[in-house]
């Protein structure tokens, strides 16, 4: 069953000095679950641009993929304990980054999951910063849907 939801994403990045960026979005989008695996589907509006790209968030027990398909394309695999290659097409060129995941976890309540990733983000071969993914699950309306069933 698909569900309406309000999905809050807060990314945290760590450089060396140990100084933090934060970026926090909220949008709309769907949820669903099919054979223990969670599907998050929205469409998000960059600054910038007249098109939408549509993001796809699976995740299930120590790992989350993010594909993103519009102003730009990247297909993202966060494995707890591996490390994952991937170009971020970008309309200015092709950036090949690492993710060296540490941690994913998520825990199910009757009206809220909430998804953590930590990672390292690598930029061309090249160490640039310690991560965190906070991902908040809710239903559209807040009351009464059990995103459990």
């Amino acid at each position: 069953m698909t569900k309406e939801v309000m999905v809050s994403i807060r990314g945290l990045q760590f450089d060396q000095e140990m100084d933090s960026e934060e970026i926090e979005t909220i949008q709309w989008g769907q949820y669903y679950k099919k054979n223990d695996t969670h599907y998050i589907i929205y469409d998000e509006l960059m600054e910038g641009c007249d098109e939408p790209t549509r993001n796809i968030i699976k995740f299930k027990e120590h790992e989350m993929n993010l594909t993103k398909r519009g102003t730009v394309n990247v297909y993202m695999v966060f494995e707890e304990n591996k490390k994952n290659m991937t170009s971020y097409l970008t309309p200015y060129g092709s950036i090949l980054i690492g993710l060296d995941t540490s941690r994913v976890t998520f825990t199910e309540e009757e009206k809220e999951i909430s998804v953590n990733v930590d990672y390292a983000l690598e930029v061309n071969y090249e160490y640039l910063a310690d991560c965190r993914i906070e991902m908040h699950i809710r239903p559209k309306d807040g009351e009464g849907i059990n995103l459990l069933s």
